[in-house]
């Protein structure tokens, strides 16, 4: 039997004020305090056992939080475009992923800026399959193939375009597949899902150790970074809504302050003493391996949490390029709403 209509019209308008309430418990422009006063920051990571987001993790581990007296939990989404979506919704209030989503949101009108810049490189390598090593040599031999990223409109994918956007080819030429990271891409590249693709340590150093791929594009350095997307290209970031950074200015100063002690940290730290402070499990494919991973990568962080300007206007170029989010509206983007240094330059040195 029907329900009459005004009985159906007024469910409706239950369910509206239901989803409504839903969407004020998880307020985007207020962060949650303790019963004991504590700011309570939930991060999400985009990977948070990739070795170009260890900052997070060993930031915890270290107990800088806890010294900048604050209650932090450590969530892990594998792709950074997933990640930012968390932090728009409000179920998080800020997100360590790459640098560039900010641009690519201020392009959807949303404001989001990174306070803390964990490094000027991307950290990101293209790997080919081992069997297909002869035919795929560079970003030219892209046609025809099909190329792993952790998600459409995720900053693999991004640089993929880049890559092969550099050789003349567009995303027509080649075909994109969603692989994630970790275990889900070494299946794809062992399998054949994907004959090249884009991804990071401790990945890398599993694949390449045992011979199953080999490297194309190597962006972990700041020579391999220039020579692959023309400058350098800060990536991996502490980012925020900017109604957030502008209302809660302390709680920010704090979250910087524990970033830049850890990045110091680094600095004065052997890969081993690293791999030491971190979850036994980020090293499940060996220790040995799991060191070796963060030798070949931590070089990527820069040991400030500064941003590098000339970094930042190389991204904007890169997405003008090829973000189709960006490409239109370029020369409306303002860098300066999407990074600031004003915090971790109040870190003592």
């Amino acid at each position: 039997m029907r329900r009459p209509l005004w009985t159906r019209g007024a469910a409706a308008a239950l369910a509206v004020v239901a989803v409504l309430a839903s969407a004020g418990c998880r307020e985007s422009r207020t962060v949650p305090v303790g019963a004991d006063g504590q700011p309570e920051i939930t991060i999400m990571v985009g990977g948070v056992d990739k070795v170009i987001y260890l900052p997070a993790m060993l930031t915890e581990r270290l107990g800088g939080f806890e010294r900048q007296g604050l209650r932090v939990k450590l969530l892990s989404e594998q792709s950074g475009a997933n990640a930012e979506t968390t932090l728009l919704s409000g179920d998080v209030q800020a997100v360590v992923g790459f640098y560039d989503h900010t641009i690519d949101l201020q392009a959807k009108d949303q404001c989001i800026t990174s306070v803390v810049q964990l490094a000027d490189v991307p950290g990101e390598v293209e790997l080919v399959a081992a069997d297909k090593a002869e035919e795929i040599r560079g970003p030219a031999d892209f046609r025809g193939r099909k190329l792993g990223v952790t998600s459409l409109g995720s900053s693999t994918d991004f640089l993929t375009r880049y890559l092969a956007g550099s050789a003349g080819l567009s995303t027509s030429d080649y075909t994109t597949v969603k692989v994630g990271a970790g275990q889900t891409f070494v299946a794809g590249i062992t399998n054949g899902g994907i004959d090249a693709g884009m991804t990071t340590d401790p990945t890398v150093a599993q694949l390449v150790n045992t011979g199953r791929a080999k490297v194309i594009a190597d962006m972990r350095t700041e020579e391999g970074t220039r020579a692959a997307l023309g400058g350098l290209y800060p990536a991996s970031s502490v980012y925020m809504k900017c109604e957030i950074v502008e209302r809660y200015p302390e709680v920010v100063r704090k979250l910087a302050a524990a970033f830049v002690e850890t990045l110091r940290w680094m600095k004065q730290h052997s890969p081993e003493e690293i791999a030491d402070r971190m979850p036994a499990s980020y090293a499940n494919a060996g220790r040995d391996l799991y060191v070796q991973s963060i030798r070949d990568s931590v070089g990527m962080f820069n040991g400030t949490g500064r941003m590098n300007p000339e970094g930042a206007r190389n991204v904007l170029k890169v997405l003008s390029e090829f973000s189709t989010n960006v490409k239109p509206k370029k020369d409306r983007i303002d860098l300066s709403r999407t990074y600031t240094t004003k915090f971790v330059d109040q870190v003592p040195s």
